[in-house]
């Protein structure tokens, strides 16, 4: 059994579960979000909490049980409070703008890079370096910002390029003349 998936989820006050065979809609103060979830077992609210029950034998359906409480918990928190990531964009002349719904990249190539937004993700840039990816999905925040750091990874001689906030770029050291 799934350690993860044996855990309650609390439902904080203003968000609303509900489910409907395969679908599961949670509503809170930030937006709702729907997922097509498919379970071997049974998701039923008690209170103030969503209980996850596995009724399935094979080692698939013992996957998914675990997997089905991290995405409904996901949601859950999405809509209660929002999920954020924060990219730094490093090097001279490197700087990222809004432009309307897109954002604009200078990222040393001959010419800008514009990406534009999906519906249902915020961001803001501040000072042109730090650019912040929030919304209430967490798998679209997540790939949002990844769409965004590969444009330029950051590379290892002088770290140049765009990261997470908290990643760490280790340094090599460059050629030396040999003499």
């Amino acid at each position: 059994m799934s350690r993860i998936g044996k855990q309650p989820i609390n439902l904080p006050e203003g968000v609303e579960f509900s489910c409907s065979d395969s679908k599961i809609t949670v509503k809170g103060p930030k937006g709702a979000l729907q997922r097509e979830i498919h379970h071997d077992g049974e998701i039923k609210k008690e209170g103030n909490q969503i209980i996850i029950v596995n009724k399935g034998e094979g080692n698939e359906s013992k996957a998914r049980y675990g997997l089905v409480r991290a995405l409904l918990n996901n949601m859950v928190i999405g809509v209660s409070s929002g999920f954020s990531k924060t990219l730094k964009v490093a090097g001279v002349g490197y700087k990222a703008q809004m432009k309307g719904n897109t954002i604009v990249l200078n990222l040393g190539f001959s010419h800008p890079i514009e990406y534009s937004i999906p519906e249902g993700i915020k961001i803001d840039v501040q000072d042109g370096t730090t650019v912040i990816v929030s919304g209430i999905d967490k798998q679209l925040v997540g790939q949002v910002a990844t769409d965004i750091r590969r444009f330029k990874p950051p590379e290892p001689y002088k770290g140049k390029g765009i990261m997470y906030s908290n990643e760490i770029v280790r340094k090599k050291a460059g050629k030396t003349a040999v003499k």
